[in-house]
């Protein structure tokens, strides 16, 4: 005798499966498909189902959604020979200045750096010149460094 076929709803249920009708549900419900109520009372469900077929029933009267689309599905190609403007509202374009990010970034650094210099002196000043060796250097040069090579999208 053969044993069930893929896609029988017999078939035992993996996390995978799980996971994957949870993150159905959570669209259903983030475009309101679903009230708040019947989403937490589904997804109880979706944790307590053994089978595929208990997980199908829970979407059975719901659309079906490709959470893998990717965001430009939705966007008409331009016309050949047209300009299309990159960015948007809220998206930092070349020679709109620095993203808020980078900035905070640098002011930071630039107020832990001028901490350190502080405590650099005062402590070569108490000590009468023994803890002139710029220390400080070692913390601030490489987190320099390190905010200058950061593409600007990432903190």
């Amino acid at each position: 005798m053969a044993g069930p076929m893929p896609g029988d709803p017999r078939l035992r249920a993996s996390d995978a499966d799980r996971d994957r009708t949870a993150a159905l549900l959570r669209e259903h419900h983030a475009v309101g498909r679903l009230t708040g109520e019947e989403f937490e009372e589904r997804l109880g469900k979706v944790f307590a189902a053994r089978t595929l077929g208990e997980l199908d029933a829970l979407l059975a009267d719901l659309p079906a959604i490709d959470l893998y689309q990717l965001p430009s599905a939705g966007i008409r190609p331009a016309p050949p020979g047209a300009v299309r403007r990159r960015g948007g509202p809220g998206l930092n374009r070349r020679g709109d200045g620095p993203p808020l990010q980078r900035i905070t970034s640098w002011l930071t650094w630039t107020a832990a750096s001028g901490l350190l210099l502080i405590i650099w002196l005062g402590v070569g000043i108490v000590a009468g010149g023994a803890a002139w060796l710029p220390w400080f250097l070692l913390i601030v040069i490489p987190w320099a460094l390190t905010i200058a090579r950061r593409p600007p999208g990432q903190l």
